[in-house]
């Protein structure tokens, strides 16, 4: 197939805006599969902040690197909310993907508010020409609030200072995941 989905797209935007030595984030490290990602392209001198509410996501995350041999992340056991705290400006990309970790409690996911709040961090810490992704997984136990509270904040960003792209498939069955990439320009 040639059409990606919305993760693989969102890694394709990624590849595009990140180089060897960046600083980027992951703001929901899940498994740590984007962590990983994103700390092969930074490379050595580079640094990924991972950041996730739960304790498990951080140990998988942990372990994926370690079984890597990388060293170029810091694994941060907070809430994307408060990405600002830890990672100063100047980050190349932050890549968000919301709902649940699979596999664990659906009840712990991510919410409209807290998410809104730290795509507005993340965009203060973007450089020129950084992106942000959220891939949205929607549906009846990952919430369609959160869904619409996001893209209704993306509606309102000033096109003057940013890009902002909505990508889903539209003839897809069970609601499948909506890719925002937002581009500091």
């Amino acid at each position: 197939m040639v059409l990606n989905n919305a993760l693989a797209q969102s890694h394709k935007y990624v590849e595009k805006a990140v180089k060897p030595g960046d600083i980027v984030i992951d703001a929901t490290a899940g498994k740590g599969r984007d962590t990983l990602f994103l700390a092969k392209l930074v490379g050595g001198k580079g640094c990924v902040y991972a950041f996730d509410i739960q304790k498990k996501s951080i140990e998988l995350t942990s372990e994926l690197l370690q079984s890597k041999g990388l060293a170029n992340t810091t694994l941060l056991n907070e809430s994307h909310d408060r990405m600002h705290e830890f990672v100063k400006p100047g980050v190349s990309c932050v890549m968000f993907n919301l709902g649940y970790l699979p596999g664990t409690d659906h009840s712990v996911q991510t919410k409209g508010a807290t998410t809104v709040s730290a795509v507005k961090k993340a965009m203060h810490l973007l450089k020129k020409n950084g992106i942000i992704t959220l891939v949205i997984y929607q549906g009846g136990d990952t919430g369609f609030e959160e869904r619409d509270s996001v893209i209704e904040f993306c509606n309102s960003i000033d096109q003057k200072l940013f890009a902002v792209m909505k990508t889903s498939f539209i003839n897809q069955k069970n609601n499948p995941p909506i890719l925002i990439c937002i581009e500091k320009l």
